[in-house]
């Protein structure tokens, strides 16, 4: 297994002492080298304890780390811990708009938010109680010549990748034994159906089987939503596949027990 050393004060330090620009290009940032895969550290280590919902994307880009690592120095700058330079690193970086919108809107649709004991989910989304934990199956950011990994090479099959995921991912999940795990796309489903099989993660923490929440699945989500008619996809949408994904979350939420918010 691969051994990964996330010194928090160190990285602390440097971001106090470092120009932004040095900071985001700083050699002392790379967790981990494979190859034509490359690991480095960003401010996402914060995990709510309060979270109910976990967001889980596949890994953070360039843009929305340098953002992160901006506002950790600006925050130590500021005087804020260290810790708290996290936290306030990684709000900054919990994304709003449009896939926001689309996410609360299939969920309610599925009947979350009554497990919740909320009128929406769109509630959950109160980044000072943090209700929602934004993650992703690989926690650190990874490139791969260079360029921000698209899930190539495979996750699992990749030793240095499958170790984030066993290790920080999982970390995640047992730190938040209660919450409810959302996956943004094949690869952190894969991720963490891996957790599942390993033990990890409860199967029925597991909600797979959304469209992707970004604006380029536009007409899966609203045939998701019931705004589209099977008759008005297009050739590329799979209706079979996003029918059989709502009727098991539908019943999969049906069974869990409502929790406070």
């Amino acid at each position: 297994m691969a051994q990964f050393t996330v010194d928090l004060s160190r990285f602390a330090s440097i971001a106090r002492g470092s120009s932004l620009h040095e900071l985001i290009t700083h050699e002392a940032l790379t967790l981990a080298l494979e190859g034509e895969v490359a690991v480095k550290w960003a401010p996402f280590d914060h995990t709510p304890s309060t979270a109910r919902l976990s967001i889980v994307g596949i890994t953070p880009g360039q843009e929305q780390s340098s953002n992160a690592l901006k506002a950790f120095r600006a925050a130590l700058l500021d005087g804020k811990s260290d810790v708290d330079a996290l936290r306030h690193a990684k709000l900054v970086g919990s994304f709003s708009g449009p896939m926001r919108n689309n996410i609360v809107k299939m969920l309610d649709s599925i009947g979350l938010q009554w497990k919740f004991n909320l009128p929406t989910c769109a509630a959950l989304f109160d980044a000072d109680h943090e209700r929602v934990h934004f993650t992703s199956a690989l926690r650190y950011p990874v490139f791969v010549n260079g360029a921000n990994y698209n899930g190539t090479p495979d996750l699992l099959r990749t030793p240095l990748l499958r170790d984030m995921a066993e290790t920080f991912l999982a970390e995640e999940v047992r730190a938040l034994p209660g919450a409810l795990w959302l996956p943004l796309g094949p690869k952190p489903t894969a991720a963490l159906r891996h957790l599942v099989a390993r033990g990890v993660l409860p199967a029925d923490r597991l909600l797979e089987g959304m469209p992707h929440p970004s604006g380029a699945n536009a007409e899966r989500i609203k045939f998701f939503l019931g705004q589209k008619r099977r008759s008005d996809l297009s050739v590329k949408t799979r209706p079979d596949l996003i029918e059989t994904a709502r009727t098991a979350l539908l019943a999969q939420v049906a069974g869990l027990q409502p929790q406070e918010a």
